[in-house]
């Protein structure tokens, strides 16, 4: 018998509090700050066959809510009352989808028979490998990220397996920490199965089963009403990441999506090979990973904020992830910085979304949030490994409001650490941690302003990562004339003869006294900052978020003892020229200097180029090209005939290597 919509919503109430159960449990007994402070975890539960149908309503990473753990858990032969798994290897099943997302599931029995799994991840500070906290852009393959789980058992039938313990504990920089949050992470998925036993209870066995299958197809109904609000159609956008490793180019993340109705198609094709660095996103092919449709899912939202969020959201799309790109690697390419690409794989997709609905969706969050790590040393010589918080820029500005400051909706709703917590926890002093003025990207609706964090080292040998770092080249976009913002900056000793630029790199070396400061990129603005209302404009001045010379540049604002001065506004708005043939974002002035050489159309022929090669031979091909465009050989041919005689000679000297 169908259950009622009425109990239906009671149920999946239940179902939410017994995940936000789960959450708070591992909140309250997790060692790390970036578990307990950051929330960099999930918490959910699964179906028998591994869909997620319930997930924390205000905790932790959303980035999960749709998660298959299907082809994980099939790893394991058979399972048993008071087993608990293990994994955190990305390409065992891509749920795992870089080495510090430590995994766990457990299986559920009623009367005898499983009934559904508990699970969740947490990311552990350090997982070992080459650098401290595990990750950088600069490792180019899976074995320099520290120790990878396969899917094993941790508990059979109530019982640990030492060694694994032993192994985990053996091969990572702050072994106590990891045992401390795994020890949490056993506890959640213990209270996840008696909540799930007295849901059981209260509602019975089969209306149990038969509401998980009715809040899946709930949550494929809402999701299908929403997307038949959006016009049908093809809509095209593109954009980078700084580099595609050390040294590298641009890594490009290309999305067509296609609007049919009550579905829609991501097609990512377009999108950079698998590259010689970290950015790599692990997911075999599938179609409904949820990693690649995190956008997908917050549009969604957007539109209809009761929608419930589960695997059932996720069945009215489907991805197009070409083999051996950048968001399909295969293996041994590294993956750590993964939620870099996964953030990108967002933005172009709230850009493509933005072009489909222009009035409906707001400028993006720069993404790249800097997670910053450090490993040092304490007065009495003990090593701390540890982090302090993610640095990131604002939300972008809306139709209807201004961007949030310091964090925004592509950067994982991760928390940012009281520095009163770090001080007490790590061995370093705060200068700063603030907003950053003139950052944010001017707009009728301006952007959010970017985060600043800046702290001082005292142990030779420390070494401070900031993960996940972008936007320092090509700046976040602005819309329907909003201005792009600032980009972001990675300094050491700022403000002295020894100040060093660390451009795009993620780890900086330290000495004691040194100090470090790290600036997100600000976020991009909507709509034309000249008809911004000036009296918001001078309380932005007064609130130190514009500089009074942005105001005249930027918004066209005359202040005089920080009051609006209508007489001079008027005048320097109206000298204005009007702005012709406006497109429909703001790129920033990088990002159109590249695109003169590397436009969409000559992209396409790259893409299909790289597409006829080998799979590792791509990333090496794609950086000739580069380099042979950037010479300018054969350039009385014009890009095109350039491109081609390039791909020709390539093709022929790839070739004959091969043989």
């Amino acid at each position: 018998m169908p259950i009622d919509r009425r109990s239906l919503q009671i149920l999946a109430n239940h179902c939410g509090a017994a995940a936000d159960a789960m959450a708070f449990t591992l909140m309250r007994t997790a060692h790390s700050t970036f578990v307990k402070e950051t929330e960099d975890f999930s918490c959910t539960l699964l179906t028998a066959e591994g869909q997620a149908f319930a997930s924390p309503r205000r905790f932790g990473a959303p980035w999960y809510s749709g998660i298959d753990y299907g082809p994980m858990i099939a790893l394991i032969a058979d399972y048993e009352d008071g087993d608990i798994c293990i994994c955190n290897d990305p390409y065992s099943g891509n749920v795992a989808t870089h080495t510090p997302d430590l995994h766990i599931w457990k299986p559920v029995f009623r009367e005898g028979q499983l009934v559904c799994f508990v699970a969740g991840h947490i990311h552990n500070t350090d997982i070992g490998g080459a650098v401290p906290a595990s990750l950088s852009r600069t490792l180019t393959e899976i074995e320099q990220e520290g120790i990878r789980v396969p899917p094993l058992k941790l508990f059979s039938r109530g019982r640990m397996n030492d060694d694994v313990l032993r192994i985990l504990r053996l091969n990572v920089r702050a072994p106590e920490q990891n045992w401390g949050d795994l020890k949490a992470q056993i506890a959640s998925v213990n209270v996840g199965e008696r909540k799930i036993q007295e849901i059981i209870g209260r509602f019975g066995l089969q209306t149990f089963r038969d509401g998980i299958a009715a809040m899946l197809d709930y949550a494929e109904a809402q999701a299908r009403a929403a997307i038949r609000q959006i016009p049908n159609g093809e809509y095209f956008f593109a954009d980078f990441a700084d580099e595609d490793g050390e040294g590298g180019v641009p890594c490009r993340v290309a999305l067509t999506l296609r609007v049919a109705d009550d579905s829609v198609e991501l097609d990512y094709t377009g999108s950079d090979p698998q590259v010689a660095a970290s950015l790599n996103m692990p997911l075999g092919g599938r179609e409904r990973h949820p990693l690649v449709h995190v956008g997908l899912t917050y549009v969604l939202f957007t539109l209809d904020p009761t929608m419930l969020l589960n695997a059932g959201t996720l069945r009215a799309a489907r991805a197009v992830l070409p083999e051996g790109s950048v968001v399909n690697c295969t293996a041994p390419a590294a993956v750590g910085m993964r939620s870099l690409t996964c953030m990108l794989t967002q933005i172009v997709t709230f850009g493509a979304f933005s072009l489909a609905m222009p009035g409906r969706l707001p400028a993006t969050s720069p993404g790249g949030n800097s997670i910053m790590n450090v490993r040092t040393a304490g007065a009495d010589g003990r090593p701390v490994m540890a982090s302090i918080g993610p640095v990131g820029g604002g939300g972008g500005g809306t139709p209807f409001a201004d961007g949030p400051n310091g964090a925004g909706g592509a950067q994982a709703f991760l928390k940012n650490t009281p520095i009163e917590i770090s001080e007490a926890e790590v061995p370093v002093l705060f200068n700063r941690y603030g907003l950053w003025p003139d950052s944010a990207g001017p707009g009728q609706q301006r952007g959010g302003l970017s985060a600043v964090m800046e702290f001082q080292v005292f142990a030779p040998g420390t070494v401070v990562t900031a993960r996940n770092r972008n936007r320092s080249v090509f700046a976040s976009w602005g819309v329907l004339g909003g201005r792009a913002g600032a980009t972001s900056r990675f300094l050491r000793n700022p403000g002295t003869p020894q100040e060093l630029s660390q451009g795009n790199t993620d780890i900086m070396r330290c000495g004691p006294g040194d100090v470090v400061r790290v600036v997100g990129a600000g976020a991009g603005g909507y709509g034309d900052p000249f008809t911004r209302d000036p009296a918001l404009v001078a309380e932005d001045v007064r609130c130190g978020f514009v500089s009074q010379a942005a105001a005249e540049a930027d918004y066209g604002v005359v202040l005089r003892d920080g009051a609006v001065h209508r007489p001079a506004t008027t005048a320097l708005r109206g000298a204005r020229p009007t702005p012709a043939n406006q497109d429909h974002f703001d790129i920033g002035r990088a990002r159109r200097d590249f695109e003169k050489t590397w436009s969409p159309a000559r992209y396409a022929l790259l893409t299909a180029f790289l597409s006829a090669q080998p799979v590792d031979w791509r990333h090496y091909l794609k950086h000739r090209f580069f380099a042979a465009v950037a010479a300018g050989e054969a350039a009385e041919l014009g890009l095109e005939g350039q491109m081609r005689r390039i791909g020709a000679r390539l093709s022929n000297s790839a070739e004959l290597t091969r043989r």
